[in-house]
């Protein structure tokens, strides 16, 4: 039988207001009280001794597939993957599904299939495609955290991307409604022109999606926000390029925030091995000094959140030349396969660059909670909130096996990298999560 009352101790507790030892007692899957280390005897206790105790990670950008495309990935082993990483909610992104998240029959076949196969808690987005203006509405009030929509082509022809007019209509109706619109920020007119040269060479492919297609989306996009007054999120930010339009936009009135993830902070373009197209993403993963900018807006407080953008498919899709693909680029599925290393990842390289494991929290958990409401059950160790927490030894070191990984598909790119970091244990509202045994995770929806 599950306790309904433990106790929680380690000498380095990971809180809002920063790293201390204490003792944190969890009762009925919530917190009931943050204690003085050693003070609390109400039940049993776990004592982690030096491993560090971490607020469950809230990744709000994870593309779980499922129904439809589930042999890219699925409910079962995304949300599997995220428990072993950390990561005790996720929420899932509304395309690459069949049907997709842009009616609420669509969002109704997804919970069903979702229904007894998630080891974490799940929330889903909507998506705003051309057409669908009068669908947004029933979606918000089914519970959605807001509404995905493509400025360039998405790579799947059931979720067509946005045009200028679409987009006004959409922001305009999400204004409205009070909803959150999350945006993959690429203009396609600097896309097609672009050098477009097919092969294994990855400056090819880098060239082919250059900085200026996000500034010039993202320039767009605010321009359509400040006329409709709608809330904006700019997803997975690769260039620091828009660094300075954000910032403009903030001080006029614009209600914008930005995303990144760790492939962009942890990885760097003269690394990439020519032909290995576990690496292709759409943005790219750009150059060191890029690298380095991303960081430094990061410290200053200038993303909202760190989260994966968790996008597998199947090997062949990918083109891996290990598997009898071409290694061509151009042609390869885009997407970073890493739900379960973002956090030992972003910490290897965070703590190299002189950052706290709190810091790292705020980027992965407190953040994206808040980015999507959800700071009154998600996103910290405090009182009232859910028991989800996560046993971090910060000094551990291991080498990624993608054998070893949980999500569907044993691509990655961080194959073969050393990283810091290992997650030891993972409780949801209290509960360690066996991913041995039956999954308990429960669907969220949108707080009102």
């Amino acid at each position: 039988m599950q306790q309904s009352t433990v106790v929680i101790r380690s000498r380095r507790v990971v809180l809002p207001e920063g790293e201390r030892p204490a003792d944190v007692l969890v009762r009925d899957g919530r917190i009931a009280e943050v204690a003085e280390h050693g003070s609390l005897l109400a039940g049993p206790v776990t004592d982690l001794g030096a491993t560090a105790l971490l607020p469950g990670l809230v990744d709000t950008h994870v593309h779980v597939n499922e129904p439809g495309r589930t042999e890219w990935e699925g409910f079962a082993t995304a949300t599997r993957a995220a428990a072993a990483g950390g990561v005790t909610t996720i929420i899932d992104m509304p395309l690459n599904s069949v049907p997709p998240t842009t009616t609420v029959a669509g969002l109704a076949a997804k919970r069903a299939v979702a229904a007894g196969q998630a080891w974490v808690d799940l929330g889903f987005w909507g998506g705003a495609i051309p057409g669908n203006t009068g669908d947004l509405e029933g979606l918000h009030r089914e519970g959605v955290f807001g509404f995905k929509s493509f400025l360039a082509p998405s790579g799947v022809e059931e979720f067509p991307h946005v045009q200028a007019a679409d987009l006004e209509a959409a922001l305009a109706e999400q204004a409205r409604l009070g909803a959150l619109a999350i945006i993959h920020a690429e203009d396609p007119e600097v896309l097609e022109a672009a050098p477009q040269v097919p092969g294994s060479h990855y400056s090819d492919f880098l060239n082919s999606r250059p900085d200026d297609a996000e500034a010039a989306a993202v320039a767009q996009l605010l321009d359509t926000a400040r006329r409709t007054g709608a809330r904006v999120h700019i997803l997975h930010v690769s260039s620091a390029a828009v660094l300075p339009l954000l910032a403009q936009a903030r001080a006029d009135g614009v209600r914008v925030t930005a995303e990144t993830c760790p492939h962009y902070l942890t990885l760097a373009a003269e690394e990439v091995p020519d032909g290995d197209t576990a690496f292709k993403c759409c943005p790219p993963i750009r150059d060191e000094s890029n690298r380095d900018k991303l960081w430094a807006a990061l410290a200053a407080g200038e993303f909202a959140a760190i989260v994966s953008d968790h996008s597998p498919s199947t090997p062949d899709l990918k083109l891996l030349r290990r598997y009898g693909g071409s290694g061509d680029f151009a042609k390869a599925w885009g997407g970073i396969a890493s739900l379960q290393l973002g956090l030992p990842a972003i910490w290897t390289e965070a703590r190299r660059r002189g950052h706290t494991l709190a810091e790292v929290a705020g980027w992965m958990s407190a953040g994206p909670a808040a980015l999507v409401g959800l700071t009154g059950t998600k996103g910290a160790i405090a009182v009232g909130r859910d028991a989800d927490l996560v046993a971090f030894d910060p000094d551990a070191e291991f080498t990624v096996d993608p054998a070893g990984l949980h999500h569907r598909n044993p691509v990655t790119p961080y194959a073969g990298k050393r990283l810091t970091g290992a997650v030891r244990t993972t409780w949801l509202r209290g509960r360690v999560v066996d991913t041995a045994a039956e999954p308990f995770g429960a669907q969220l929806r949108r707080p009102h």
